[in-house]
């Protein structure tokens, strides 16, 4: 009998232990359920894209320096301002110059005003004595040229009597003259008629050797020094022939394009000396840095300001080579900020690289985003989080991507089936940032999907009480 009792009270004990089991289990299950996020499977529209980071800069940008030594005069821009092309935005003390920049500005008018002659173009009045440059030049060479060929050989008959006959003449008023002078030969140099009678006597002097010297020609008794020396006159002739010709050419023609580039890289250089004394805008934008005042002594290379051109902002983001070649130039693009909450800006991507990036093993390539619809909140140096759309679906059934687990190697979501978390086994197409495009699983329209499964469910299956 007692050990009628005592099995009695074992299976009592029994019984109440699993009442209680089981009590618990239900507790649990009741609240793993109640703790759960679900939320409806649906057919919609997706925009699948390729999501990556990268940081705001301005369409150009700009660090500028001083070129030379100098005293700063004067600062004519502050941090903000909106600056045209070639703008004057300091300049240095003319008298604080080195002394090459100063001596640049006395160049570069020279080397201006030679331009502007060379490129003016000829006048008549250039032109006429050109043409008599040449006349006379061809003159001179026809007479040498005879003059050669009297001396090379002798001359005929009639012109050797005529030679004589000037040599007479000549030798007559030569006398003549002489005795004209011998009177006055010892008056002072200061004499006028002496001066007179002297320059008579030398005309005179050289009528007759010109004319002896014609007659020694004609009768072919000249040396091979005459010879030589009328041979270089004639050659001397025709090279001032030659270069006459051509500078009547070249005033027709105008400038050679070698001499004007020439008389262009003169000024250019002077023109460059002359600018070290000032900075300038290199291109229309914003002054975002000012690092010097009035006064300042700056060396070559210290930094004045930082130019910004913040008409077009783009971000540069790296792509990895999985996804480079969905990428293309126009695709539209959606951007996020972390330090603008809850505005989505817009932009299309403008340049893909050609040529990828190896770091560590893996190749990314840059893709630059410019951004269409900016405003005052986006600045140059905030990060950007970019989403590119490479493709676009319409009526695909959709999870969200925060429901997807990995269970066995394999992609599941968990639905609530009456009641109960089960796991479907499921195949996924393109992707946004938020939802995936799903291509194969048991799962339909209207499903609730589970946002939040515990960990129990993705490692070790169903909880005990799950069937029962």
């Amino acid at each position: 009998m007692k050990k009628v009792i005592a099995v009695v009270i074992v299976l009592g004990l029994i019984a109440a232990g699993w009442f209680a089991l089981s009590r618990f289990r239900a507790q649990q299950r009741a609240a793993a359920i109640s703790d759960l996020q679900t939320v409806s499977v649906e057919r919609s529209d997706l925009v699948a894209g390729v999501g990556a980071t990268g940081t705001v800069r301005a369409n150009q940008t700009a660090i500028l320096n001083w070129q030379t030594s100098g005293s700063v005069s004067d600062v004519f821009v502050e941090v903000g301002a909106q600056v045209s092309n070639d703008e004057i935005l300091a300049e240095l003390e003319e008298t604080s110059l080195p002394q090459n920049v100063i001596l640049a500005g006395v160049e570069l008018v020279n080397a201006q005003n030679d331009l502007a002659d060379l490129l003016e173009p000829a006048s008549e009045l250039s032109l006429r004595q050109t043409e008599q440059a040449i006349a006379k030049a061809e003159q001179n060479v026809r007479d040498l040229e005879r003059y050669v060929a009297n001396l090379s050989s002798p001359g005929t008959q009639p012109d050797i009597d005529s030679a004589r006959a000037t040599v007479v003449l000549a030798e007559n008023k030569l006398e003549q003259a002489r005795q004209s002078f011998e009177p006055y030969a010892n008056k002072p140099d200061n004499n006028l008629v002496r001066a007179t009678l002297q320059s008579a006597l030398a005309r005179a002097q050289k009528e007759y050797d010109a004319a002896v010297q014609r007659l020694n020609n004609l009768l072919g008794t000249a040396n091979a020094v005459d010879l030589a020396a009328t041979k270089a006159d004639l050659a001397l002739a025709k090279a001032q022939l030659e270069d006459a010709q051509e500078q009547y050419e070249r005033l027709l023609k105008g400038p050679e394009a070698d001499d004007i580039q020439a008389a262009e890289a003169r000024v250019a250089a002077a023109q460059a000396t002359v600018n070290q004394k000032h900075i300038a805008a290199p291109f229309a934008g914003t002054i975002t840095e000012v690092q010097v005042k009035p006064g300042d002594q700056v060396a070559p290379g210290v930094v004045a300001f930082r130019l910004d051109d913040l008409s077009r902002l783009f971000v540069d983001v790296e792509a990895s080579e999985v996804d480079i070649n969905q990428i293309d130039i126009g695709q539209e693009v959606i951007l996020t900020f972390d330090a603008i909450l809850g505005k989505e800006y817009h932009g299309f991507v403008s340049q893909v690289a050609f040529v990828g990036i190896p770091v560590q093993g893996v190749v990314d390539f840059i893709v630059t985003v410019e951004l269409t619809d900016t405003d005052k909140d986006v600045k140059a140096g905030m990060t950007a989080a970019v989403n590119i759309a490479i493709k676009q679906l319409q009526d695909v059934l959709l999870v969200p991507n925060r429901a997807v687990r990995i269970k066995e190697g394999q992609r599941v979501v968990y639905i609530l089936r009456n009641g109960v978390p089960t796991p479907v086994d499921i195949s996924l197409g393109a992707s946004s940032e938020t939802f995936s495009e799903v291509l194969e699983g048991d799962l339909q329209e209207g499903d609730q999907v589970v946002l939040n499964p515990p960990l129990e469910f993705e490692q070790n299956g169903p909880p005990p009480f799950v069937g029962r």
